[in-house]
């Protein structure tokens, strides 16, 4: 059985690199195009099993190219697609990815397929997400699968963590099923409906009161943070890297963290183990080419300490 369950969004990454962001009616050359691996959801499961966790995928794809993409991909991975529902007449998602010079990047997201996930999806996986140990999604997956998914993890006494990516509005009924979310600094400013001078231990409050169990924020180079309700703030720095580019940076972060808690790290040790990995992963190419295995993980949290 799986020790790791992912409600996973999927779609291929077309990639252009641009010297800067384009202004709207611009036209502006790219330096290389690349087609590639995507999807928070399918990213974070990639690195949740590059971690050593068994893993599963519960996701909706199209019968073309990209979809065959995604099988192929998961099958070499050692992720268990036995879950995956593959539809006739419905494209697999496609992200549009403009990478910057200074690593920095855009995106805009076409679900195709997978916006057709839903409770039924969950349903049918009831007994395999009651018995996982975690159970993780993002919000590029419809929220009422993910609602659904999270009910039966936590029947079985699985813990459930949410990527609230792309950010929008959780209902109350949500975050109650939320043992930890990781968003980026400007995704908790936007779920706590907080201006931007807010500070991130303000935001997460309001989400720790609204329900959620935990908020592990994300901080770019500047490392990580955990809030709790009724624990002192766990604060992580970065670790320095020669940045290629941090698309799937948040993905790996939020799949590693779930491959230390399904092998039962407490809260701050598995935070303290994502960030690492995130670190790594901007060290590569593409949303998984950095995403590192678990003994490169521990090397450097051995050299750093």
């Amino acid at each position: 059985m799986s020790e790791v369950i992912c409600l996973a969004s999927w779609n291929a990454d077309l990639v252009s690199r641009v010297p800067r962001p384009i202004a709207r009616g611009e036209t502006l050359l790219a330096s290389g195009f690349t087609i590639g691996p995507g999807g928070k959801g399918s990213n974070a499961a990639i690195a949740c099993a590059r971690q050593g966790a068994c893993t599963a995928v519960i996701a909706r794809i199209g019968r073309d190219d990209f979809g065959r993409m995604a099988l192929a991909l998961w099958a070499r991975e050692g992720i268990d697609a036995s879950m995956v529902e593959v539809i006739d007449g419905e494209p697999s998602g496609v992200a549009q990815i403009l990478v910057y010079d200074d690593g920095d990047n855009s995106i805009a997201v076409a679900p195709g397929a997978g916006a057709g996930l839903g409770v039924r999806h969950a349903d049918a996986a009831a007994a395999r997400l009651r018995q996982a140990r975690v159970v993780m999604a993002s919000c590029e997956v419809p929220l009422a699968a993910t609602m659904a998914a999270f009910a039966h993890a936590r029947a079985g006494g699985a813990f459930t963590l949410l990527n609230p990516a792309p950010a929008q509005p959780l209902p109350g009924e949500l975050l109650a099923l939320c043992d930890l979310l990781t968003p980026n600094e400007t995704e908790l400013r936007l779920l706590a409906g907080m201006h931007t001078d807010t500070t991130p231990a303000e935001a997460a409050g309001v989400l720790l009161a609204r329900g959620a169990g935990a908020v592990a924020v994300t901080l770019g180079a500047a490392g990580c943070a955990l809030f709790r309700r009724g624990h002192p703030p766990l604060t992580l720095a970065g670790h320095a890297m020669q940045v290629t580019d941090t698309i799937g940076a948040g993905d790996t972060f939020t799949g590693a963290m779930a491959a230390a808690l399904s092998r039962g790290e407490a809260l701050g040790s598995a935070v303290a183990w994502a960030n690492a990995a995130a670190a790594l992963s901007v060290t590569g190419s593409g949303a998984i080419a950095g995403m590192p295995s678990r003994d490169a993980v521990a090397a450097l949290l051995s050299r750093a300490h």
